[in-house]
């Protein structure tokens, strides 16, 4: 039997809306495969555990009057303008220990080989033509659903990347903005043969949909009602983009496989009182939870590793470790 692909279009080029319709369609479609393909004006996403400030250079971004704001999943920050396509996954998530970025992002590397694109899947969530990076990934999981997002750069102002986003020294040799514009890549310019954004949205939207019947929808007027709630309450706030760094006392940094994890854990009379992590590791889910947890534990290897050890990590910290979690935390110098 043809699975049926449920095909949503936001209608918005406002960055805090399609995050908010996106999360409503996550948590209220709770039935059924969905593909959204979406786009935002000038705009910085930041990884949910990022440090807002420290991905953006905010002098660039506010007189180019960039828009920027959080997103709900983890991985590092992207700039997105009306030359890159953002598309999103959602489905059931089967078997929570067997989830693969491969699962997702195989469709997408055979929709750009269609084209004749040298494509492939790299790193944790990269996919690349001939080298360069032209797709970052992330994903989230809520429940039985999971939520699996990207963005496709087909013509975007690799100057405007370079400018708006603060190259960060542990993924880049030089903070210069050449060393962002070295690393991507516009698909159209690799095309053998051009074509319009449209053309590839509209090619984009069949190819992805797996040879299922796509069935194009909109949301009724109460659900995006609730849509534009979530987006005044949640994403257009202060409090969600820049007001979630903890005053710290200790503070470290450090790159492994899975990312850059970057604790801020304020300690007062020898225990926790407010705890953060920071970086463009892999989430799937909020560290609220065991940020939480960690309030009132004694700032001590031994209690943090029993804190640790009670959540499913993986979840929260995608393939970084407990051991690369307490190295970082207690092993400052490296």
């Amino acid at each position: 039997m043809e699975k049926t692909v449920h095909y949503l279009e936001t209608g918005s080029k406002d960055p805090r809306y399609n995050l908010a319709f996106e999360e409503f369609v996550l948590t209220h479609r709770t039935e059924g495969e969905y593909l959204m393909l979406w786009q935002n004006e000038n705009t910085v996403v930041v990884g949910q555990n990022q440090n807002t400030e420290e991905e953006i250079d905010r002098a660039f971004v506010e007189a180019h009057g960039i828009t920027v704001v959080r997103r709900t999943t983890g991985g590092g920050a992207v700039y997105h303008d009306l030359g890159n396509l953002n598309y999103s996954f959602i489905t059931d998530s089967g078997d929570a220990e067997q989830i693969t970025m491969t699962r997702f992002t195989q469709p997408v590397v055979v929709a750009l080989q269609g084209l004749g694109l040298q494509a492939e899947a790299a790193g944790r969530n990269d996919i690349l033509v001939e080298g360069k990076k032209v797709s970052g990934t992330a994903q989230r999981l809520v429940g039985s659903r999971i939520l699996y997002h990207g963005t496709m750069l087909f013509d975007s102002d690799p100057s405007m990347v370079a400018g708006a986003l603060r190259a960060d020294p542990a993924k880049f040799q030089s903070k210069s903005s050449k060393s962002v514009r070295s690393r991507i890549g516009n698909i159209r310019s690799f095309l053998r043969q051009d074509m319009t954004l449209p053309a590839f949205w509209d090619y984009l939207k069949q190819t992805l949909a797996q040879g299922g019947e796509l069935q194009e929808e909109h949301l009724t007027p109460e659900e995006l009602k609730e849509v534009r709630r979530l987006r005044d309450e949640k994403y257009a706030t202060w409090e969600w983009t820049y007001g979630r760094s903890p005053k710290y006392t200790m503070t470290n940094r450090r790159k492994w496989d899975g990312g850059i994890l970057e604790p801020r854990i304020a300690v007062e009379e020898g225990h926790i009182i407010q705890a953060a992590f920071f970086g463009d590791f892999l989430s799937l889910t909020s560290l609220e939870p065991l940020t939480e947890a960690l309030k009132g534990c004694p700032f001590r290897q031994e209690e943090v590793e029993q804190v640790l050890s009670r959540f499913p990590l993986e979840q929260y910290f995608g393939s970084i470790t407990r051991e690369e979690i307490l190295e970082t935390i207690f092993h400052v110098s490296e």
